[in-house]
């Protein structure tokens, strides 16, 4: 009998050479998804300040508690998405996503935009996470499911960094507070709503993608590809008729799954795991709402923070994702999730050293390339900006280790059928996080790095970088007590 060859490195990157077309819609439509996305959620703040006219607070308030509702509906319909199929989620999704963006874009009456707009808008949005994670599980074998979700990682910062170069280009052709005529509806808009409508447009190839590519009943497995066409429930009932008794029924798969969930020992187990897990992911929170204050203070008026996290992390992230994927296809993602928070955990402690230590490499090549030929700063080269260097370096380093596996762990796990479920309510822990991190960022700015007075910025950092360990060493010394058996892996420990 003949040996099997070694799989080579490159075979790694191959596996997906034979993978269905849903893939890979999937992976395209994932990219105008989050441009899409990414659009319209920078925007936001800005739209409801200048064109709706709240006031900062007003505005903040809402957008808190947008994201919020978001988040709580991304954990109630993934049920709903088991029990509706993957195709009609998905036309869903993207037709309240179009809806939503469509009403921003053109109207800027609060009764009109906030109910008919902001708010289907979240549950657009939420059908998206928990669809495309099912999606990408259904349409992949075992061997290519890694490659297949750090595919699908690496598509959602391609999408990050077009959206980010679109909403600077266009803020800088227009003006932050210009307008812009549609040459054939004639409509002005606004800078905030020509980005909004961008968002529009980038909604409407996907829609149109899913409707005229997805294949109904598609399921790939190990043995080959299977079409299983369901014959409609109720062809004998009139259109309104039959969408009631749909709905109907649909209601009530989604009342007996979502209540199955907690019957199952092994999702108390995942929950556990999750909650974790928010330990590390809490630094992408403080990365939005502490460090860009702490930048400004510390840096100074003008300072380029946006550039180093916001380009640097997912340039890194496109770039390293395919390939650690490839080098960790054969590791459980419970095992790459600890490895991957640990070396992301450790990352802001970078921070929590002294400036001093860097000043050799902020006076050498690297602070000249950095900030003089990067940057565009002139002078002595301030040694806080090689060791934000390092830990946007080492924490997109641990990103692209656990995060793919983040999503990949819950469809793993998931009986059949539950991939939904798993992956929206895997948010839970998060829809709590969100309720706390900004108050510990105010906390953590004002006593350690306030606008005015001495500053212990280190301290600060210190602080975050130690409650970001408990995920790794939390999830090592507990791991052969929530460790979840994973579909098509064997290792020791874990639990069925």
């Amino acid at each position: 009998m003949e040996e099997k060859k070694d799989e080579t490195f490159i075979d790694k990157f191959l596996v997906l050479k034979g993978a269905v077309r849903e893939l890979w819609l999937i992976l395209g439509t994932k990219i105008l998804a989050i441009v899409a996305y990414g659009l319209v959620n920078s925007t936001l703040v800005l739209w409801l300040s200048s064109d709706l006219k709240y006031g900062d607070v007003s505005a903040g308030v809402l957008i808190a508690g947008w994201s919020t509702m978001m988040t709580l509906f991304t954990i109630m319909v993934g049920s709903l998405v088991d029990a509706i199929g993957l195709r009609k989620a998905f036309l869903i999704g993207f037709g309240a996503c179009i809806l939503a963006r469509g009403v921003m874009a053109f109207s800027v009456m609060r009764v009109i935009a906030l109910p008919l707009g902001l708010l289907p808008l979240a549950l657009g949005e939420a059908l998206m996470t928990p669809v495309m994670v099912a999606a990408v599980k259904r349409f992949a074998t075992t061997a290519q499911r890694s490659m297949a979700f750090s595919m699908f990682y690496a598509m959602m910062n391609v999408g990050f960094a077009i959206s980010g170069t679109l909403f600077d280009r266009v803020r800088g052709t227009l003006g932050e507070y210009g307008h812009y005529t549609l040459p054939v509806l004639g409509a002005t808009l606004s800078t905030y709503q020509t980005l909004i409508f961008l968002g529009f447009l980038f909604t409407i190839p996907n829609l149109l993608l899913m409707y005229f590519g997805l294949r109904e009943g598609v399921v790939v497995t190990d043995e080959g590809v299977q079409i299983l066409v369901e014959k409609p429930k109720y062809a004998d009932q009139g259109a309104l008729r039959a969408l009631y008794l749909s709905s109907r029924d649909a209601l009530q798969s989604w009342m007996r799954i979502f209540g199955n969930l907690w019957t199952q020992p092994a999702f108390y187990r995942f929950l556990i795991f999750l909650s974790l897990v928010v330990f590390v992911r809490l630094i992408f929170y403080h990365m939005h709402y502490t460090f860009p204050k702490y930048g400004i203070r510390e840096l100074g008026e003008g300072a380029p923070i946006g550039r180093i996290f916001g380009v640097l992390n997912p340039v890194l992230i496109v770039l390293l994702v395919p390939v650690i994927g490839a080098l960790t296809q054969k590791m459980t993602a419970y095992k790459t999730v600890i490895i991957g928070s640990f070396i992301a955990a450790s990352s802001v402690f970078f921070m929590a050293m002294p400036p001093a230590l860097f000043a050799p490499l902020a006076d050498g090549l690297l602070g000249d390339l950095l900030v003089h030929k990067w940057f565009g700063i002139q002078g002595p080269v301030n040694p806080l900006y090689i060791s934000i260097f390092f830990s946007v370096v080492v924490l997109s380093i641990g990103e692209a280790f656990y995060s793919p596996r983040l999503y990949e762990y819950p469809a793993a796990i998931a009986p059949k059928g539950q991939e939904a479920s798993y992956m929206a309510l895997s948010l839970l822990p998060y829809f709590v996080a969100k309720f706390f991190v900004g108050a510990v960022s105010g906390f953590l700015l004002m006593h350690y790095c306030p606008a005015t007075g001495p500053r212990d910025s280190q301290t600060m950092w210190l602080i975050i970088g130690i409650m970001s360990m408990i995920s790794p060493l939390g999830l090592l010394f507990l791991r052969r007590y929530i460790q979840v058996h994973e579909e098509g892996r064997e290792e020791e420990g874990a639990k069925a």
